[in-house]
């Protein structure tokens, strides 16, 4: 089985082309630097699977990490994997940056992703094993007083130096091939995205949420 894996929400981008049936899985990567994202993302998945002999209608799925994250990131890598499945009819896959963050940890106990969203503010996602219990854009002082128990890991020193009252575990922030794990859990139960209805993971707070509670957390999954 042949998987593309898509993730242009972070601070780098990368992409994977996995072969279930191949040692290692994952056959070949590319990261892509910096803010190229938007530039290297598709010459990137040509230059991967030109070598490899691989075609897009020839893949069994498209995974794509679709947020939170860089607005621009999250445009580009979601627009890519809708367009590549819409033109093949290959199935989408979309996975949370969060979830990644969490899975980095593994176990089945409860995990606390959290990333920073800038502003004072952050991304928090708490996971039972690979499931969602919900994620959210959350304050500091939310975020102190919600977490109760669980693992609390971050990929970003400046999150870590935040809540070093709560331990975090530091970690290298996850890649494309991360989300394997979870995109063959998701493939085993037929759980697939239609992408006509897929959108960005933002996070974010409506303008009602805005104006009318600063400091109002919004709750997703």
């Amino acid at each position: 089985m042949r998987l593309l894996l898509i993730h242009t929400a972070g601070a780098e981008g990368s992409v994977a082309l996995v072969d279930s049936a191949a040692t290692p899985p994952i056959v070949a990567t590319e990261t892509l630097p910096g803010r190229s994202s938007s530039e290297q993302l598709v010459p990137a998945v040509r230059r991967l699977m030109r070598p490899a002999g691989w075609s897009p209608d020839g893949l069994a799925v498209i995974v794509v990490v679709h947020g939170p994250g860089s607005f621009t990131g999250l445009r580009v890598g979601l627009s890519a994997a809708k367009g590549l499945s819409e033109a093949t009819g290959v199935p989408l896959i979309a996975v949370s940056r969060l979830a990644l963050l969490a899975a980095a940890v593994g176990g089945d106990g409860t995990v606390h992703a959290v990333l920073n969203a800038g502003r004072g503010e952050f991304y928090h996602g708490e996971y039972v094993g690979w499931r969602c219990v919900r994620e959210r854009l959350v304050a500091l002082g939310d975020l102190m007083s919600s977490i109760a128990g669980g693992v609390v890991v971050v990929c970003e020193p400046a999150v870590a130096e935040a809540l070093v009252a709560l331990q975090p575990r530091l970690v290298v922030e996850p890649s494309a091939g991360a989300a394997l794990p979870i995109v063959l859990k998701r493939i085993a139960l037929r759980e697939f995205d239609d992408g006509r209805l897929l959108d960005a993971n933002y996070l974010r707070r409506t303008d009602v949420e805005i104006y009318a509670k600063p400091a109002a957390a919004r709750e997703a999954c």
